[in-house]
Parts: structure tokens; sequence; C-alpha cells
């Protein structure tokens, strides 16, 4: 059965197609076959592997930049997935004691408070990941709130 090389995603046609990667570097020409005959020569030979070894740090070298720069947005991507796991699967998490909750808030008293359009857009983001909609609220013995289980 004839497959295009360009949707199977193990094949160097797909990798290059999907910029995954390097397609134009010079370094890459070095690997291609050359079927003509050369009469053997110590020195030539030496300099040749020379050459190979010196190629193969400056592609390995290139590759890395490669990927750093493809790989450059997933961090903040990677964050906001795991801040919306956690939004999502709060009720799996342990609960905290009251007297462990009064702890944490003395220790983040300490610090210095966030300006109030970043604590907005903060709390904004968090309301958005919640998506509060028809949810019950306890009431805890520390103080506060909890969200107890979403109502349909």
């Amino acid at each position: 059965m004839k497959r295009n090389p360009r949707k199977l995603g193990w094949t160097k046609a797909f990798r290059r197609a999907a910029g995954k990667e390097m397609t134009v570097d010079s370094t890459l020409t070095f690997a291609a076959r050359r079927n003509i005959p050369v009469r053997y020569n110590r020195d030539l030979v030496d300099t040749t592997i020379k050459a190979m070894q010196r190629v193969s740090e400056i592609r390995a070298r290139r590759e890395r930049v490669f990927y750093k720069k493809r790989m450059e947005g997933n961090k903040e991507t990677r964050k906001m997935a795991d801040a919306k796991l956690v939004a999502e699967n709060e009720h799996l998490l342990p609960r905290i004691r009251g007297s462990e909750k009064r702890a944490l808030e003395e220790r983040e008293g300490m610090r210095e408070p966030l300006a109030e359009d970043e604590e907005r857009a903060v709390h904004a983001h968090v309301q958005k990941l919640k998506g509060r909609r028809g949810t019950k609220k306890k009431l805890l013995v520390g103080g506060g709130t909890e969200d107890a289980m979403d109502v349909d």
C-alpha cells in the first residue's frame, strides 16, 4: 500500500514539512553520498575524518539551538495547562487545616503584596479557569469558604 511520506509521522519528510527538523543548513550537504572513487591517501583520510567530526559538532550545536527556539513558548503553555488542571481537580487535593492556613497567610503577609491591577488579573484568571457556574460553598472553621461540589 502506497502512502504519502509527508503524512507519516516517523519519516524525515514529515519532520521537515512540520518544522520539527532543520531543512536549510550547510552541514546537511556533507551527509550527501558521493559515488566517486578516490585513490587512498592517508593524509586525505585523516583530514576527512577530522572534518567529519567538526561538521558533526557544528550540526549538533545548531540542532540544539533549533530545538530550544522551537520549544521557547512551551513553558508558559505548560504552566497554563497545569494551572487549569489544578483548578479543575481541586477536590482531589488534600485539604489544609485552619492552623496551617493561618500560618500560610502569615508567611504570605511577610511578602510584598501584589499591585492592585496584578491581583485583579490573577483573580480573574483563576475565576476563568474554575468556570464557576452553580457551585456550592462550605464555610470553613478557620474562616473563609471552600468550593464543595458542582450543581448541575
